[in-house]
């Protein structure tokens, strides 16, 4: 779009390579100047001319820029970002699940993991075979770091009235359990 600019950086503000998840920084005339009364926000935001939008993107090799995801919704998983996303499109895409939700959620070692919060076409069952068939089908289409480690099967996920998925209601009850 003309007068404005993009880039996407790593965590340490350097750009990444070509298909590779970093943080949108956006530069033109209508970006905020600050957070009203929120100075502590603005810092973390705003550098210079740029604004942080809080979302995780790559570029493709045709230079297309291709959404990963809320900044605060990414997985870092061995190092190594992992768009929620991307992992829930691949789980849709299994004949059984209708919809389903992709967190983060810490294993014994304080490591964070994909965890698959799951919806299933009536009919059927939840329980480890299922479970073991979704993992199993996303590692066709997935790295094998990006697929879940754990799936949780629910009757419908938790929604705003938008119908945005309630991630955080998610996370309270992942950390609630064991999972």
């Amino acid at each position: 779009m003309p007068g404005y600019e993009t880039k996407i950086l790593d965590d340490d503000g350097q750009p990444v390579r070509v298909g590779e998840i970093g943080n949108l920084l956006v530069k033109g005339d209508s970006t905020c100047a600050a957070y009203w009364n929120k100075h502590e926000k603005t810092k973390d935001t705003i550098e210079g001319h740029w604004i942080r939008t809080g979302d995780k993107y790559a570029q493709d090799a045709d230079g297309f820029y291709v959404h990963g995801g809320r900044s605060d919704d990414m997985i870092k998983a061995g190092g190594i970002w992992v768009s929620p996303v991307e992992v829930e499109a691949a789980l849709v895409r299994h004949p059984s699940v209708v919809e389903c939700a992709v967190i983060a959620v810490a294993d014994d070692d304080g490591l964070h993991k994909p965890h698959a919060v799951v919806v299933l076409r009536s009919g059927v069952s939840p329980g480890d075979a299922i479970a073991f068939e979704l993992r199993e089908f996303v590692k066709k289409s997935l790295a094998p770091y990006k697929c879940p480690r754990t799936i949780r099967f629910v009757d419908e996920l938790p929604k705003t009235a938008t119908g945005k998925v309630k991630r955080y209601v998610l996370r309270k009850l992942a950390a609630s359990e064991v999972v």
